[in-house]
């Protein structure tokens, strides 16, 4: 598949790209087309669920979001035309995050206090209900038989109060098991259902507009370590497989020196300073480090900096002196300072070669 734009569609986007991405989907299939790959290769655009609704909270009533319905309609007969899916990205986790009510045992998989009903068609989890308003949004139109991709589907494992391992396992193993064996949803029952779990490893560079869990998506960490066991069914022990010969730099951290004054103005802005050049998406309410106290925060925004610069010796080298190198461990509980992963500057150069001539 060809992937043209993603999510072009969003709310957020105030339309900025609805006059461009149909001629860019049709541009990319007419170069397939010249070079004889229409067949085998085929485009489509990953679109946020937020591209239908329905009015009446049940699958049925879905249909294309009333501001860009002709516009999708457009997209979706030329996708048909061309025999190219449509796809979806679900986000469960969104629904819960946007919405404190939303009940949150209907975002997993594990059966649902009240069950949906939508005329004999029961529903215990959003998942299929997103799903199937989609269905339905393409059954309105005449559009019953194409093939739908779910693009992108996953749980945070921080930046939230509701992203933590033990609910993106909790979600990414049901979700796994609801859809084992070809099973479909209510709409679709026969399936199978083509997924894409999002996602291998985070993205410490990630726009956060959206939130701090933007971040946080992987299911291993920086360094190729699980973040919690997941069953794939691609593997004799059903079990992630850690990446091999991963090396670090040395067991030192940066942190809030002993003698420094946490109100210090120079504090402020060094930490102000750490954060808008490394990944703090760790701290604040509810999160993997909301444990920690003041020094803590302080001290775990130094280290992301110096490890994000290698362990260079000038990056915990603060203003005021109020920085300071150790080799103790400062990680605490579910708080995890980490060690920078080394790398290959000869690789690193031909990386930038590589893009600079691209």
């Amino acid at each position: 598949y060809v992937a043209v734009g993603n999510e072009p569609f969003l709310k957020t986007l105030n339309g900025t790209y609805d006059a461009m991405t149909l001629p860019a989907l049709q541009n990319i299939q007419s170069a397939l087309i010249k070079a004889g790959l229409a067949n085998q290769v085929k485009v489509t655009i990953p679109l946020n669920a937020d591209v239908y609704e329905t009015a009446s909270n049940v699958p049925s009533g879905g249909d294309f979001r009333s501001d860009i319905s002709d516009l999708m309609l457009k997209i979706i007969k030329f996708l048909n035309d061309n025999a190219c899916p449509v796809t979806i990205n679900i986000y469960p986790f969104i629904s819960l995050y946007n919405d404190p009510n939303f009940p949150v045992d209907y975002a997993f998989f594990d059966g649902f206090s009240s069950p949906l009903d939508d005329n004999g068609k029961t529903y215990t989890n959003v998942f299929d209900a997103n799903y199937d308003t989609l269905v339905w949004s393409l059954q309105k139109n005449g559009f019953s038989n194409m093939t739908i991709i779910v693009g992108e589907i996953g749980w945070p494992t921080d930046g939230d109060r509701n992203a933590n391992p033990t609910s993106a396992r909790k979600f990414n193993q049901g979700l796994i098991t609801h859809l084992s064996g070809g099973k479909g949803t209510p709409m679709r029952p026969s399936g199978p259902i083509d997924v894409y779990l999002f996602s291998l490893i985070d993205e410490d560079n990630k726009s956060i507009l959206p939130g701090n869990f933007e971040r946080h998506w992987g299911i291993f960490n920086y360094d190729g370590t699980p973040k919690y066991q997941l069953n794939l069914g691609l593997t004799k022990t059903g079990t992630l497989i850690p990446a091999k010969g991963v090396e670090y730099l040395d067991k030192k951290w940066c942190v809030l020196s002993s003698t420094a004054n946490i109100s210090d103005p120079q504090v402020v802005s060094s930490v102000s300073y750490a954060c808008g050049h490394a990944d703090c998406t760790s701290l604040g309410y509810g999160t993997s480090c909301s444990n920690l106290d003041a020094p803590g925060n302080i001290s775990y925004a130094f280290n992301m900096y110096y490890q994000e610069q290698n362990q260079q010796d000038k990056a915990c080298q603060f203003p005021g002196g109020i920085s300071a190198v150790t080799t103790k461990d400062p990680s605490a509980g579910t708080c995890r300072f980490i060690v920078q992963i080394k790398s290959d500057p000869d690789c690193f150069v031909k990386n930038r070669l590589y893009h600079s001539e691209d």
